[in-house]
């Protein structure tokens, strides 16, 4: 499996690092690179964890992204929990007044617990690697407070939070989804315009990825309620609207440029070779954090409402797919415009609007500016170091944007360029992502 420079180097230092830290004795890490270390094993575990797909991948950033959170929101002041304001959460256990806590040990704590969890169809070599980087940062903290009570209440602490949440998500319809990805006795409505299964397939089914992932509970309330995109009605006539959006698609395939490919492949994120779509959102978030190094309740805020961001928009995303069940370019061009075109980039399985990619991008963007700004500069080196795709002749090389809004858009964009998507399923997925994101960022954090 191919991994991105970004992801090994990071997972190399970890390995390091348990390597030379036993001594516990070591400093302890800037807050920042404690809740990035756990961000970037649980991209690793996404990644290596067989039978994986965008819609599972998404919840589980939910979860342990607001673990992160509420393990440690009792320990700052000016901060709250948002576990009441959840769809069906409810108040989580609250620290005992009186007694110190060390939020370090118990976010440690609560993102291995989660993870483990969560994530418990994973091999037994990746849960070791958990279990190596808890047991690494305990020994940093607990030998840096030398208090036995303290670090064992922290720790205990962080482990019930995480399991609350862990029994939570077990009611939320989508409790190990991976063992049901197809549903293979469900009958869909033949119509014009329907979906068919593509015979140029990123991963061929005659069957669409979980028809029933739009039933799942949302993590925000009104996340479950959101007036559903606008559509075009179904018009095979050159001229027509709805036929001029799959004109441009193959418009576009004659003159794409070769960085319009490498934007095509960068933001693919096949499940199969990558950490998925919401683990590269979770990964820019890593790209915020790294670069402004906030304290501890920053990183898990910037973590937690990314990973429910992202959660909601794909569950939204896939109850509207299978609402309108709508084709692809690759079975509309082919029978109306020319017979011999192909894409270039292959059909993921499941229907097409609206765009994921474009909602869960639109959803993180609107979180990431949010807390970080309208003008963050930086540059993404997620796939850096995965071999040239011979086929299509286009290397994997960094990205670098002015802003979370241009990295949207170019996601949303590479859909188009990749022959995946039409404009407006790309248009309409970057609104209603933007939708899902504000709700995210109107909880209230703060007291």
């Amino acid at each position: 499996m191919r991994v991105g420079i970004m992801v090994i180097f990071c997972w190399l230092l970890a390995c390091t690092v348990f390597l030379s830290c036993q001594d516990k004795k070591a400093t302890p890490p800037e807050d920042y690179e404690l809740a990035a270390s756990w961000a970037d094993i649980t991209n690793y575990i996404t990644q290596n964890t067989p039978a994986n797909s965008p819609t599972f991948a998404s919840r589980c950033f939910g979860y342990i992204g607001l673990t992160m959170y509420e393990a440690i929101v009792h320990g700052y002041p000016d901060y709250q929990s948002v576990a009441g304001q959840l769809n069906g959460l409810g108040k989580l256990q609250e620290p005992e007044q009186g007694l110190e806590y060390n939020w370090h040990l118990a976010l440690n704590a609560a993102q291995a617990e989660i993870i483990r969890n969560i994530y418990i169809q994973t091999s037994a070599n990746n849960k070791r690697k958990i279990d190596s980087l808890e047991q690494h940062y305990a020994n940093i903290y607990s030998a840096a407070i030398l208090n036995d009570s303290i670090a064992e209440r922290s720790v205990s602490y962080g482990k019930k939070i995480a399991l609350q949440i862990f029994e939570w998500s077990k009611t939320d319809g989508g409790h190990r989804g991976y063992l049901s990805n197809f549903d293979k006795k469900l009958v869909f409505e033949e119509k014009p315009g329907c979906w068919q299964p593509p015979l140029y397939a990123q991963s061929f089914s005659h069957y669409p990825l979980h028809p029933h992932w739009g039933k799942n509970r949302t993590f925000l309330s009104n996340d479950s309620s959101l007036v559903p995109p606008e559509s075009l009605p179904y018009d095979t006539t050159p001229g027509s609207a709805y036929y001029e959006q799959f004109r441009q698609v193959y418009e576009k395939r004659k003159i794409l440029s070769q960085d319009e490919k490498e934007a095509a492949l960068w933001w693919g994120d096949d499940p199969d070779v990558s950490f998925t779509p919401p683990g590269h959102s979770y990964h820019l978030a890593t790209i915020a954090v790294r670069k402004t190094r906030p304290d501890l309740i920053h990183c898990a805020e910037t973590y937690a409402r990314v990973g429910m961001a992202v959660a909601d928009a794909f569950r939204n995303c896939w109850k509207w797919k299978y609402q309108f069940y709508t084709e692809r370019s690759n079975t509309f061009i082919p029978r109306y415009i020319d017979a011999r075109w192909e894409s270039f980039w292959p059909d993921p399985p499941f229907p097409s609007f609206p765009s994921g990619h474009a909602m869960q991008a639109g959803a993180t963007a609107a979180v990431l500016t949010d807390l970080y700004g309208d003008k963050f500069a930086f540059t993404d080196s997620a796939h850096v170091g995965r071999a040239k795709d011979e086929l299509r002749n286009t290397a994997f090389n960094p990205r670098h944007f002015n802003s979370f809004w241009e990295a949207a858009e170019e996601t949303a964009m590479s859909r188009f360029y990749g022959g995946i998507h039409i404009p407006l399923e790309n248009e309409r997925g970057l609104e209603k992502g933007k939708e899902i994101g504000m709700n995210v960022n109107q909880l209230k954090w703060k007291k």
